[in-house]
């Protein structure tokens, strides 16, 4: 024989009782011999349990009650409710005029979900030629009278289930009310939230079943709640002992006690979904399955009570005394954490009895609050409990120190003696990112990282469209999902919790809503986004204002964007120490030699020691570009200028490039990785710009390009032969000090050297170090240029995915 069991879900109205009449259906017409416990159906005892709280307040019950009714009839108006009916009029009606109601009288209105459920399923069964009987569990399993979590007397039930079912069986298929029992006086029980599943387990042990099936509306058991975590995957095989972890750690697909009737009989546990009765479930069997993490369970609505006194160091019989006042208070404890020194104690209790606890704790600690060896007992709401079932201690550091990166910082942690389970307390609001960045640390799903694009021009608008042309190729290679949740420009912002398309540029235009920076952060946070990037490709100085705010967010940095490394050092060393503090990370290779690995090299080389001499090089691309062609060709410089100009070599408006500002900035962010403390004041930029130029319209000046020709052609004639022009950045001096001597200028080097074979746009750099004497580390390539650029961005947000 097997056992079946229907959960509310899967006897609710419309698919779900269609999907349960077509089981049963196939399997009596297969032949196969069972038994079916059936819950309340939909939310039956939750709408109970509503009607009851309003009744007893003298509110108006009878609406509810009506619609109660009418669900449970829907379609069927043929079957004869009116007895169940009637009590519930009565009992309600009572509740109503007393404002009162006891436990024993709940279980009493609680009973009937279940008893309507399988009387409709017995009516509708029978209906389609199967011969059903509607088995009352209350003449079956007999209980103590512990109303609302009452305990089966097991000799009398197990008679009392065996002679029924030798009287009741055969060709008939029983539909067993779950749920509810009945004590010696014959009055109403109920075991308990969940209990349906015991009822079951307990049929099962008693008839010797050969399997139990659980019907849900999921596929099984997964690595964790499906949802909460969108990534979450089926578990196809569970030993009982881990079944039993998740059922004492809240997982309310099983009762806590269901796994021990069927381990006493080895007798197998498949949970399956009403709704794919094609899938295989979750099999649960006496066998141990691989080591490893298994799932992650949560428990909800729970309290932390603390207990706090220094003088509790080295006094025994604490936990005694703790555990007399919960046992005495029915208050069970699901955790219990403590320092070696005794000198604070959590325990995690269910949230209705925390504050009981807490009044208890202090009646039996009030000696101890006189003598001052108890200095507080407290409670502390709204938080949750997440198990990690198989977790071993050696490797708990990875999932810990993923939820430290993601500003989730667990209130308390215990481990079970075995060391394969590990219960962290978060605060309730953190509970959903909390369960995503564990579940994509320790099981094989790809790590999902959500990005905030902050501009989107040319560098900004090609990293996007890269990082989507890219995605699915990097979650294959890498286990990293790349996920772009935001889209900004200076007035507004597209969001998408599941990533933006490839048509976002419409989007943004027709869905973007205006923002702070503060809703950016306030939207990550109610959708649960866990690591996070926010990457800077604007040139603003303004929105660099906004990086301790991010920072302080949960967001790594990336940047583009060069004027937060060249803003005052005081903002500097504020920034970075906000990094520190918060445990983020500021990658931005790209504000110097865009995609070239040089920020990186000098910082590596700092770090080891090394003392670098001298920094030197050609900075700009656009300027690269100018100065190669002009020295190499017979144009005149007007002429290149205009060249580099029409082909969008530089800014908008040339003077950005060609005043030296920029090969400045840069220098000086170098300057910064060393540790020296120059300000931008203090950098001695050649400005290539004729005074009487500098100031002006655009427009006016693109009229006058002329006018740099006498200048240039006269530098240029004055050379030694075989020489080239150069615009170059130099950092020397003694770098061992506060500050060294930054310079931008134009210069004349033999053309036959490797600063003077340079082409194109190229950015060339030169480091010399103690280590490597007169001959220095060399560094050359693209060094502008807008896909260059944004491949270098993209390069630190995989480097910051990588990161543990």
């Amino acid at each position: 024989m097997k056992i079946l069991k229907f959960g509310g879900r899967s006897l609710s109205n419309g698919e779900g009782l269609q999907k349960v009449i077509s089981i049963i259906t196939d399997k009596v017409n297969n032949g196969e011999q069972i038994a079916v416990v059936v819950s309340a159906r939909g939310k039956a005892t939750d709408e109970l349990e509503e009607i009851l709280e309003v009744a007893a307040k003298n509110g108006d019950y009878k609406i509810l009650l009506e619609q109660f009714k009418k669900y449970q009839l829907a379609d069927f108006l043929n079957i004869d409710f009116s007895e169940e009916f009637q009590v519930l009029d009565k009992l309600f009606e009572g509740v109503s005029l007393i404002g009162d109601y006891s436990t024993k009288i709940k279980d009493q209105i609680l009973s009937k979900g279940e008893i309507l459920a399988a009387k409709l399923l017995t009516a509708v069964l029978k209906e389609k030629g199967i011969n059903a009987r509607f088995t009352d569990s209350r003449e079956l399993l007999k209980t103590d009278s512990k109303f609302g979590d009452a305990q089966p007397l097991e000799q009398l039930s197990k008679k009392n289930v065996i002679h029924y079912f030798k009287e009741n069986n055969g060709s008939t298929v029983n539909i067993v009310t779950g749920f509810i029992g009945s004590n010696n006086n014959n009055d109403t029980t109920t075991l308990g939230r969940n209990g349906s599943n015991y009822t079951a387990s307990l049929l099962a042990n008693y008839l010797d079943a050969e399997e139990l099936q659980n019907f849900t509306h999921v596929d099984g058991i997964y690595t964790a709640n499906p949802d909460l975590v969108g990534d979450a995957k089926k578990i196809d095989h569970l030993s009982f002992n881990e079944a039993n972890e998740l059922a004492n750690f809240g997982a309310t697909i099983l009762h806590a006690k269901t796994i021990i009737p069927l381990l006493e009989k080895n007798i197998p546990l498949r949970i399956l979904n009403t709704f794919n009765h094609e899938n295989q479930g979750t099999l649960i069997t006496s066998d141990s399955t691989q080591e490893g993490i298994k799932t992650l369970s949560v428990l909800e609505n729970v309290s932390l009570v603390n207990l706090e006194g220094r003088g509790l160091l080295g006094k025994t019989g604490v936990d005694a005394r703790i555990f007399r006042v919960m046992g005495d208070n029915d208050i069970s404890v699901s955790i219990i954490s403590q320092g070696s020194s005794e000198r604070g104690i959590g325990l995690v209790v269910a949230a209705d009895k925390a504050t009981t606890a807490m009044i208890e704790l202090e009646k039996e600690f009030e000696n101890d609050f006189y003598s001052k060896d108890v200095n507080r007992i407290s409670v502390t709401d709204d938080v949750s409990v997440i198990s990690i079932i198989g977790q071993d201690l050696s490797t708990f550091h990875k999932p810990y120190t993923a939820l430290i990166k993601n500003k989730i910082i667990p209130i308390l942690f215990n481990n079970t003696v075995t060391g394969k389970n590990v219960s962290l307390v978060v605060k309730k609001s953190e509970l959903n990112k909390a369960l995503n960045v564990i579940h994509g640390e320790i099981f094989g799903v790809s790590k999902k990282i959500n990005i905030a694009v902050f501009g989107h021009g040319l560098v900004g608008g090609t990293l996007i469209d890269q990082i989507l042309a890219s995605a699915k190729a990097i979650e294959k290679r890498k286990g990293i999902k790349l996920n772009v949740f935001a889209i900004a420009n200076s007035r507004k912002v597209l969001f998408n919790k599941n990533g933006v398309g490839t048509d976002w540029k419409k989007d943004l235009e027709n869905e973007g809503v205006a923002y702070t920076i503060d809703e950016v952060i306030a939207y990550a946070n109610a959708n649960h986004l866990e690591n996070l990037i926010a990457v800077d490709n604007t040139a603003s100085k303004d929105f660099v204002q906004n990086y301790i705010s991010l920072a302080e967010s949960s967001f790594d940095l990336i940047s583009s964007n060069k004027v937060a490394n060249t803003l005052s050092y005081g903002f500097y060393k504020e920034l970075r120490k906000v990094l520190e503090e918060n445990q983020k990370n500021y990658l931005y290779e790209t504000n110097v030699g865009a995609g070239l690995p040089l920020i990186d090299t000098i910082k590596l080389l700092h770090l080891s020691g090394e003392n670098i001499t001298k920094i030197k090089g050609v900075f700009s691309g656009t300027l690269s570009y100018l100065f190669n062609k002009f020295s190499a060709n017979n144009e005149p410089f007007s002429a290149v200028l205009k060249e580099a100009i029409d082909n969008g070599y530089t800014e908008p408006d040339p003077r950005e490039d060609l005043c030296g500002n920029d090969v400045g900035r840069k220098l000086l962010i170098l300057a910064r990785e060393l540790d020296l403390q120059n300000e931008f004041e203090e950098v001695n930029i050649q400005n290539l710009i004729p005074e009487h130029l500098r100031e002006g319209n655009v427009a006016d000046f693109l009229t006058k390009l002329k006018e740099f020709d006498p200048i240039y052609d006269k530098i240029k004639a004055d050379q030694k032969p075989n020489h080239v022009l150069r615009y170059i950045g130099e950092l020397s001096g003694d770098l061992q000090h506060d500050k060294g001597v930054l310079e931008v200028k134009l210069v004349s080097v033999p053309s036959d050297t490797a600063l003077g074979g340079l082409k194109g746009s190229d950015s060339f750099f030169e480091i010399y170090t103690e280590s490597y004497g007169d001959r220095p580390i060399v560094i050359q390539g693209a060094g502008a240029g807008s896909a260059v650029t944004a491949r270098g961005v993209f390069g630190d947000i995989l480097r910051l995915s990588d990161k543990g």
